[in-house]
């Protein structure tokens, strides 16, 4: 089954950038003012919403500025993000004991987002590559 490209590379990049964006919000200013319902530490916080924004400027600046070798830079973003993905398990984990029910709700909901995202993106990578050749 041959996957139909519903979505643009561009496009991707801009969902993306706007989907960093809010995880950096929600992650830097919702968690932190409400820690203690959460249970995930500030500083755990404050470090995992830096990364979306340096994703975020990637993103848009792909969107905005690259236009050849489209699929290079999705598969990039897309590397990227599993690689977060797995930071914040793995940062989940090490704080297991002050993570509450609705601080792991979180995390697991956002890593699943950000893997469908990252696979999607390599498939469409994947395309993009194969057509470029």
């Amino acid at each position: 089954m041959k996957l139909k490209q519903a979505i643009t590379p561009k496009k991707l990049f801009l969902i993306d950038g706007w989907g960093a964006l809010l995880s950096a919000f929600l992650l830097g200013i919702v968690l932190v003012k409400f820690e203690w319902f959460f249970g995930i530490p500030k500083s755990t916080l404050y470090f995992l919403a830096s990364l979306p924004c340096f994703f975020a400027i990637y993103d848009f600046y792909c969107f905005y500025k690259v236009d050849k070798n489209l699929g290079r830079f999705l598969q990039g973003i897309a590397i990227m993000n599993l690689l977060y993905a797995c930071l914040s398990l793995g940062l989940a984990f090490y704080h297991r004991e002050e993570i509450t029910m609705y601080g792991w709700m979180y995390i697991i909901g956002e890593i699943l987002i950000i893997v469908v995202l990252a696979i999607y993106e390599l498939k469409v990578a994947k395309i993009e590559l194969k057509t470029n050749v």
